[in-house]
């Protein structure tokens, strides 16, 4: 039991819990845990070298977006290696 609240703390990004009854606890968690296996069965059929945490955060700070989502990782892989290959220190005299 112990292990498993370990792997919720770290792979699951429950921080808090919203509610304090029991259900609200278990809804929760449940919630995250079918989050988690979503994305694990996104990156298994997009064939995606990220971590699960790394498309998480991409997936968070694009909840808006209405981009397609095997475009917008894909997408976002590429512009990260664009950004790796610049010089970002260009200085406009």
């Amino acid at each position: 039991m112990k292990l498993f609240f370990k792997w919720i703390k770290q792979n699951l990004r429950i921080k808090h819990f919203f509610g304090n009854s029991e259900n609200a606890v278990k809804t929760q968690i449940w919630i995250s845990i079918s989050v988690y296996v979503l994305v694990a069965i996104v990156k298994k059929e997009l064939k995606l070298e990220k971590s699960l945490s790394s498309i998480l955060q991409i997936l968070s700070i694009n909840v808006f977006s209405k981009e397609i989502l095997a475009q917008l990782l894909v997408d976002y892989e590429s512009h990260i290696e664009q950004s790796h290959n610049c010089n970002h220190l260009i200085f406009n005299y």
